[in-house]
């Protein structure tokens, strides 16, 4: 049994330690905000934070997040994770709306560490999260928003 905290709940899991976490998570544990696309750690529609830093799920193996805090999407409460949910409409930010979880968990690191970046410190952090439907220009702009407390 892997034992670690998922949104702020003690969970357990019974499944093989190289299981990767985004399984245990969508499947066992029946959260299914934390999106699987490419499986190689290359589109960022896993990214989930382990205790505060941003990591993709679809090859983490589970027992990483042993005895450690896991947030996905569904736990993403904090203030930062507020704002960001919120400039995500006011930007009309989705459009498939599938990357959208795994934007918002890279975007929510990035202001933790940074809440004031610069276009060239967005660019950079959010690199490798893909978006199918080229929502880039409003990504960085509801990141600006949720950075300036509301405002555009």
């Amino acid at each position: 049994m892997i034992e670690f905290e998922l949104n702020g709940q003690a969970v357990t899991s019974d499944s093989p330690p190289d299981t990767p976490l985004l399984w245990v998570i969508r499947d066992e544990l029946k959260l299914k905000g934390t999106k699987f696309a490419c499986g190689i750690a290359m589109c960022g529609a896993c990214v989930v934070h382990l205790d505060g830093s941003a990591l993709r799920s679809c090859v983490t193996p589970v027992s990483v997040a042993a005895n450690r805090s896991v947030t996905t999407i569904e736990g993403l409460d904090s203030a930062i994770g507020k704002a960001l949910q919120s400039a995500w409409v006011e930007e009309q930010v989705p459009q498939c709306g599938y990357c959208q979880s795994g934007q918002i968990m890279q975007a929510a690191y990035l202001l933790e560490n940074n809440p004031n970046p610069s276009d060239a410190d967005i660019n950079a952090a959010m690199n490798g999260n893909v978006c199918r439907c080229m929502a880039y220009t409003r990504i960085r702009t509801a990141i600006k928003r949720a950075a300036n407390g509301g405002e555009a």
